[in-house]
């Protein structure tokens, strides 16, 4: 599957997300902590813009009066009727073997690494003065 470069790495600081346009796909893509997740932006319940809710934590209990506050930033709350979804892994917090939504692979890669590779040209009438060009930031990829 293709790569489509979306951001650069400094676009979306940790806790951070952005929305893009890949190949008519709404995706959201998030920073967690250093990692880069990309989730499909429609909640499958009614459609909403799933990637604009709330981002969370996940709360867990061993009993009455006991809980634990774990995983923040990772829980992402629909902001229509509140269902809830794994960034890391797009499954429902609240039925994870039948309700998920779309995650797509994420890589990050330097400037460097993503020139394209030149046509073979054949020399022609007319030299045109060129200029060294180089890029030196790191860039976040959705595979789709």
């Amino acid at each position: 599957m293709p790569k489509h470069v979306v951001s650069t790495v400094a676009e979306i600081p940790p806790g951070g997300r952005k929305i893009v346009e890949v190949q008519g796909r709404s995706i959201g893509v998030f920073n967690i902590a250093g990692e880069f997740f990309a989730l499909r932006n429609r909640c499958p319940h009614q459609g909403a813009a799933l990637c604009t809710g709330q981002l969370g934590s996940a709360v867990t209990s061993t009993g009455p009066g006991h809980y634990a506050v774990d995983r923040a930033g990772e829980i992402l709350r629909c902001p229509w009727h509140g269902w809830e979804f794994e960034v890391r892994t797009g499954q429902s917090w609240f039925d994870p073997v039948k309700v998920r939504v779309k995650a797509y692979e994420t890589a990050v890669a330097p400037g460097s690494a993503l020139k394209p590779p030149s046509p073979a040209l054949l020399p022609g009438p007319y030299v045109a003065e060129t200029y060294p060009v180089s890029v030196e930031e790191d860039y976040v990829l959705v595979e789709v």
